[in-house]
């Protein structure tokens, strides 16, 4: 049975969980199908974006315990199989490509997580969030104990991380941690929507400037600098870049190939 529905919209992979049922808790299969979905959008050249929404009520209610447990218990965590990517970004390589999410109803604990490790965030009025794990004797293994205090601040990180009390998209919105919160039921049309503003760009600016920008969150200026020179001269030497020009001149909308 898969748990993650794939379809494409021009440059977009929309990715859809697919266990409302259960409130689309995580559970293993659950996770190696987001991992492979994730492979495919790095792999596939037509692909420039993604949307990672969910079906139901609810983005998430959290993970399947049970299924974890002995996982966490080991001490590994959130590992991806050969040939995926982990959609949470703990382990291994991050995905190249931008990924836009929606969310709606309870967006619990991985939920959290793996917004987290997106670009660009839209939320239902309805959105609940919260990281429960330390209700459970539990903590976060899949970013939020690293990811959330820059995002969001030291201290509204460690008050939701330390007790597990919930917040509102509203708070999530003050906070930074979603862009936009829109009315329930129309948050995937407007993920959609950025998706094809992102779609519409220069793909390998578009995912030079994503590398960038990750790389100067974990190193010096000096470091973040000669990244952004060794990817300079390749983008600017590009098909894309020469068509961006002339567009310009020519006053129309660029048609840009990812070459």
């Amino acid at each position: 049975m898969a748990y993650v529905d794939l379809h494409t919209e021009g440059h977009t992979l929309l990715i859809k969980i697919n266990r409302p049922e259960k409130y689309n808790a995580l559970n293993l299969a659950m996770y190696h199908e987001l991992g492979q979905a994730y492979a495919r959008l790095d792999a596939d050249a037509t692909l420039r974006v993604a949307v990672l929404c969910a079906e139901g009520k609810h983005f998430t209610a959290g993970i399947e315990l049970n299924e974890w447990a002995p996982i966490f218990g080991r001490g590994e965590g959130f590992v991806p199989g050969p040939g995926e990517i982990d959609p949470l970004g703990v382990t291994g390589p991050q995905h190249r490509k931008p990924v836009i999410i929606a969310v709606q109803g309870y967006c619990f604990t991985w939920g959290v997580e793996i917004l987290l490790n997106s670009e660009s965030r839209i939320a239902s009025r309805d959105t609940q969030f919260q990281m429960l794990e330390v209700q459970r004797g539990l903590y976060p293994c899949g970013g939020a104990t690293f990811r959330l205090p820059r995002e969001v601040g030291w201290a509204n990180a460690q008050r939701v991380l330390l007790t597990g009390e919930r917040w509102s998209a509203e708070t999530a919105l003050n906070w930074g941690l979603v862009q936009e919160v829109v009315e329930t039921g129309g948050q995937v049309t407007r993920a959609l929507e950025l998706a094809q503003a992102v779609g519409d760009a220069a793909p390998l600016a578009v995912q030079a400037c994503l590398k960038a920008t990750r790389y100067g969150l974990e190193h010096s200026r000096e470091q973040a600098v000669a990244q952004v020179n060794r990817d300079l001269a390749p983008v600017m030497n590009s098909e894309d870049a020469a068509e961006g020009v002339r567009s310009f001149l020519e006053r129309r909308k660029a048609a840009f190939t990812g070459r």
